[in-house]
């Protein structure tokens, strides 16, 4: 059997992992937890096969957790789930230690297909990640400025590239407004911009506008 615990923020998607892996027979949900502190706490107290992440826990960069994680139980695979495509993170997020990375737009199949490779000691990968994984061995990318923020101020950048205002972007992130502040300036200063024109310019440039409306 096959023990699994679901971190995720929002109830809906939680419920929806449940009913996707309830006909499973060799496949058990022991927990769930709506953020990171609930997270490493069921893990522990639990001791699952396998935790899926979601990427964008309130009040923590996904990558992050994934690093506490990974820390605090080595031994316990993580398959990130995303509401992004594999671009914008999932080469970060295997290099953090994650076992496989899907998107919340893939189909149902592809979360049990992702359990059973990950716990046959694999990792899951979709082709399109294949296909980004072949490139940045082939292609090493150039450094450019925005690979120098974390995931969460990434995902900041992002939102603020569609042109999002300040109170959107915290309540769609289940952030306070001032946090979204403090990354907009850690934005400014890493890649050494100075308003959000300039911000929703680099980003359409650089291809990391938040489509997630």
């Amino acid at each position: 059997m096959i023990r699994v615990v679901i971190a995720d923020d929002h109830e809906l998607i939680r419920e929806g992992i449940r009913k996707i892996i309830r006909p499973q027979k060799d496949i058990q949900i022991v927990a769930d937890a709506a953020d990171l502190a609930q997270t490493l706490r069921v893990t522990s107290e639990y001791a699952p096969d396998m935790v899926i992440l979601d990427i964008s826990l309130p009040e923590c960069d996904g990558l992050e957790g994934l690093e506490e994680l990974r820390r605090r139980f080595p031994q316990t695979p993580v398959l990130i789930l995303s509401m992004y495509a594999e671009e914008r993170f999932a080469i970060r997020a295997l290099k953090a230690g994650a076992s496989g990375y899907i998107t919340k737009a893939m189909a149902a199949e592809e979360l049990i297909k992702a359990i059973k490779k990950i716990m046959a000691g694999g990792t899951y990968v979709s082709s399109r990640l294949a296909e980004l994984l072949a490139l940045d061995v082939r292609q090493p990318a150039s450094v450019v400025p925005h690979q120098s923020l974390t995931g969460r101020e990434l995902q900041v950048m992002a939102k603020l590239g569609a042109g999002k205002p300040i109170k959107q972007i915290a309540a769609e992130l289940a952030i306070s407004i001032s946090s979204v502040n403090t990354y907009r300036l850690r934005i400014f200063d890493k890649i050494g911009l100075t308003s959000n024109a300039a911000i929703i310019r680099y980003a359409i440039e650089h291809g990391i506008v938040d489509e997630c409306f």
